[in-house]
């Protein structure tokens, strides 16, 4: 039974969907999928289109808005709009590491989680798409790994959609995760250049926050690890618009002083442990490096392997000069399933996805050369999460895609400028443009 009530300006529907956790074995078990319904206020008695949105991670829950912020505002001017959690997130049947012991030891946690990728969120789709819609196609938003979704979605199931937008995630078609992260590290840099360009006060901070913690064990109030290389992973915040600036007023008041000399103080300790502890999305680390597996080839640690090549991201290294410690970001490493308390028990179910050899395609490049549906993406110039250039052949290899490139937003584009971009893909598609 679906129950609907009102926020200011809309009135929303909570929908639950049980589709096979397999979806080559139909009838096989199960799993549920939670979405909500999102109509405006003034609209909910019409026959609207039906808008899906799917959300960036992989691991992440659907936005969870009060009244119409953003994009959403603009969406629900013309469309009925469901934010899906993808299986595994949000109220979508959980994968952490309370509920993935269900399962067993950690190969069957495994095998599991090899149903969690693009190719099972778009089947999970196309299975709702018929008791949502009735059968009738609908358009598709996604942002970051939901637009890696939709690529998929493009690939495997074409005749559900009307239209195709893509915000920050056009993904390569054929690169391997070790590309991707050759790609990313020198990406990294560039955005750290620019910050310390910016904040030059925080080449210091970040400095003497590294040395800190190359000298000290320092364990957050949740039982997180903090480590210099912990640490470093905070410039995943300079992948967002108000990212840098966010990452500048986290370092101002670090230390404190105390009797056994100068720590971390509390506050600052908090902070960071929200920023980085995965409880709240496990899947994000068990399966990022996943999303790039698509033959015989393991990940095999891809962004630890990789990130020896740039001896320049070692703090140490840095720090026995006078340079800056270079931070990074959008990269999980083995040493993650040690330091943070929400991955711990995972560690060997990580390993083995780490080492798995059996991945199938996501993408169809046959089927996307021959594309029919309108398709538009924003490409967001110089993107940390999701590289420029990766993004453009791709754009090339989808038969009648059409792209904005712009440097006027960071990776959450849609959240910073939601009904200018959505504005923009929707002429797109639409040749109004």
């Amino acid at each position: 039974m679906s129950l609907s009530y009102r926020q200011p300006g809309v009135v929303l529907t909570d929908r639950r969907f049980t589709v096979p956790l397999d979806h080559t074995d139909p009838a096989g078990e199960t799993i549920e999928l939670y979405a909500r319904e999102v109509v405006a206020s003034d609209k909910a008695g019409q026959d609207l289109p039906w808008l899906l949105f799917l959300q960036g991670g992989p691991g992440f829950g659907a936005n969870r808005f009060v009244g119409r912020p953003a994009w959403l505002g603009r969406a629900l001017k013309e469309y009925r709009v469901l934010l899906l959690d993808q299986r595994g997130t949000g109220a979508s049947t959980p994968a952490n590491r309370q509920t993935l012991p269900l399962r067993g030891g950690p190969a069957a946690q495994a095998d599991y989680l090899t149903r969690f990728r693009a190719d099972s969120i778009v089947r999970d789709c196309e299975a709702i798409r018929h008791e949502v819609t009735g059968g009738a196609p609908w358009t598709v938003l996604g942002q970051s790994f939901g637009g890696f979704c939709t690529v998929s979605y493009l690939s495997l199931a074409p005749e559900g959609l009307t239209a195709a937008l893509i915000t920050g995630g056009l993904p390569s078609l054929d690169a391997h995760a070790d590309d991707v992260y050759r790609a990313a590290y020198p990406r990294m840099e560039r955005k750290n250049a620019a910050h310390y360009a910016r904040y030059p006060q925080d080449v210091e901070r970040v400095r003497r926050i590294a040395d800190h913690l190359l000298q000290h064990e320092v364990t957050l109030p949740g039982g997180h690890r903090l480590t210099a290389e912990a640490f470093q992973t905070l410039g995943i915040l300079l992948g967002t618009g108000d990212g840098g600036h966010r990452l500048h007023h986290l370092l101002e008041d670090a230390f404190v002083p105390t009797p056994r000399g100068p720590e971390l103080s509390d506050a600052f300790q908090e902070q960071i442990q929200q920023q980085l502890s995965f409880a709240g999305h496990p899947l994000y680390a068990l399966v990022h490096e996943a999303i790039y597996g698509q033959d015989a080839r393991p990940t095999a640690w891809s962004a630890e392997r990789v990130r020896a090549e740039f001896p320049q991201f070692d703090a140490a290294k840095s720090l026995t000069g006078d340079g800056p410690v270079l931070l990074t970001g959008e990269t999980v490493h083995p040493w993650m399933f040690v330091t943070d308390p929400a991955l711990r028990p995972l560690r060997e179910t990580a390993e083995l996805l780490a080492a798995r050899t059996d991945w199938t395609p996501l993408y169809d490049p046959a089927r996307l050369a021959a594309n029919e549906v309108p398709v538009a993406a924003a490409i967001y110039h110089d993107d940390l999460y999701v590289d420029t250039a990766h993004s453009l052949r791709t754009a090339r290899a989808i038969r009648g895609l059409r792209t904005w490139v712009t440097d006027e937003f960071e990776h959450d584009g849609v959240r910073a400028g939601g009904p200018r971009v959505l504005d923009r893909l929707l002429a797109l598609v639409r040749d109004e443009a």
